[in-house]
């Protein structure tokens, strides 16, 4: 029998994680799942620009100094102790740490604080995960035996595809893992509207401007297909990330940008108006995806989707349904594929009906509440 929200009434739940950006980005509707139960919540993280939007939600931020991308395991400790300091004061009854990074910092500090009920959210591979980044099995193998290492029996994970789990020995079926459909999306701000006339072909790829999202692969694409004479057009909007060791160069995005029939616009905050212009969402990810926000958003907006065949990106779109998947790292498929797009309007249109209707059926933002909520309930009731 569901429990009511006052059963959990005053239980402290605490979200670890290592920018607030991040949360604010694709967190909040846990942090308003977890008020709906009533769940006293607090918020540690770096706090730059984003206290205001995640208070908002009737969630307390309090700063955390933990480097994202810092491997220094003096700083990473020193991130623990005063993590536990805080999960001690806090009299907390569950944490739920977000991301490889916060899973080790929060996991550590939840063994010094003494606190058992754990949430370990992994939201992709990360480097872990991309297609050439030369660690191999061994750095895999690392991180599976240190989060692990943190486990408890009140310990659930949290995953954003069903293939991630594997990698930690995990069965994505078993009673410890739950899979989330992403970040989730409202599908009420995030409407389709009408396609632009064609030609030309109009793709959009939104994302940080980093090498594991196929950002050039993209690019040499658009090359190849407009070499054949397909009549396409790229659009990149997103900034480097500094803090990511991945990024793009900003000269490298300015010099795309000059050639024909690709532009790069920097970040945007309006998705909705930018695929409002395109017929077609792509991300040529190398892998270490979860489930991809900007699919979902391409998807919410009835655009067919271009994509590849990694963890995540498989997991929302089916080939020749949603969109077309092609291999990871081989643009010359992509320029095939773009090119028969390109010549079909009308199998662009159907693919984006087909998309929106995919986005509505388990991925959410509601959804996504109502997941985590059976999460929340179920490991503070055991």
């Amino acid at each position: 029998m569901p429990l009511s929200p006052s059963d959990l009434s005053g239980r402290k739940l605490v979200f670890v994680v290592t920018e607030d950006w991040f949360f604010a980005s694709h967190f909040l509707p846990m942090a308003r799942a977890a008020r709906e139960l009533g769940l006293d919540v607090c918020v540690v993280t770096r706090v730059r620009r984003h206290r205001d939007v995640i208070e908002a939600t009737g969630a307390r931020v309090i700063p955390l100094e933990a480097e994202r991308r810092s491997l220094n395991p003096l700083a990473a400790g020193y991130a623990a102790g005063q993590l536990a300091a805080i999960l001690k004061d806090e009299k907390t009854d569950l944490v739920h740490c977000i991301a490889l990074k916060a899973i080790l910092i929060g996991g550590f500090a939840s063994v010094l604080a003494g606190v058992p009920r754990r949430i370990f959210a992994l939201t992709g591979l990360g480097f872990l995960g991309a297609r050439g980044d030369g660690l191999g099995a061994f750095a895999r193998k690392a991180v599976r035996f240190l989060v692990r290492g943190l486990e408890t029996k009140r310990t659930r994970y949290l995953f954003e595809n069903p293939d991630d789990p594997r990698m930690l020995g995990l069965d994505p079926h078993g009673s410890q893992v739950m899979i989330v459909g992403g970040a989730g999306i409202d599908p009420e701000r995030l409407k389709p509207a009408p396609l632009p006339p064609q030609p030309p072909l109009r793709v959009a790829l939104i994302a940080r401007m980093l090498w594991s999202k196929g950002v050039d692969l993209a690019v040499e694409a658009t090359r190849a297909a407009r070499a054949q004479g397909a009549d396409v057009e790229l659009s990149l909007y997103g900034a480097p990330d500094p803090s990511n060791p991945k990024a793009i160069p900003e000269e490298t995005l300015r010099s795309w940008s000059a050639e024909p029939g690709i532009s790069w616009h920097g970040p945007t905050t309006d998705v909705a108006s930018v695929y409002a212009a395109h017929h077609v969402g792509c991300l040529p990810s190398r892998g270490g995806e979860g489930l991809p926000r900007t699919l979902l958003e391409a998807a919410a907006c009835g655009r067919a989707i271009v994509t590849t065949d990694v963890p995540g990106c498989r997991t929302l779109v089916r080939d020749g349904v949603e969109g077309r998947i092609a291999p990871a790292d081989d643009a010359g498929r992509l320029a095939e594929i773009l090119v028969d797009l390109t010549a079909n309007p009308a199998t662009v249109a159907g693919m984006g009906e087909a998309a929106r209707r995919r986005v509505l059926d388990g991925f959410t933002e509601r959804d996504v509440m109502e997941t985590v909520k059976t999460l929340y309930r179920t490991v503070l009731t055991a």
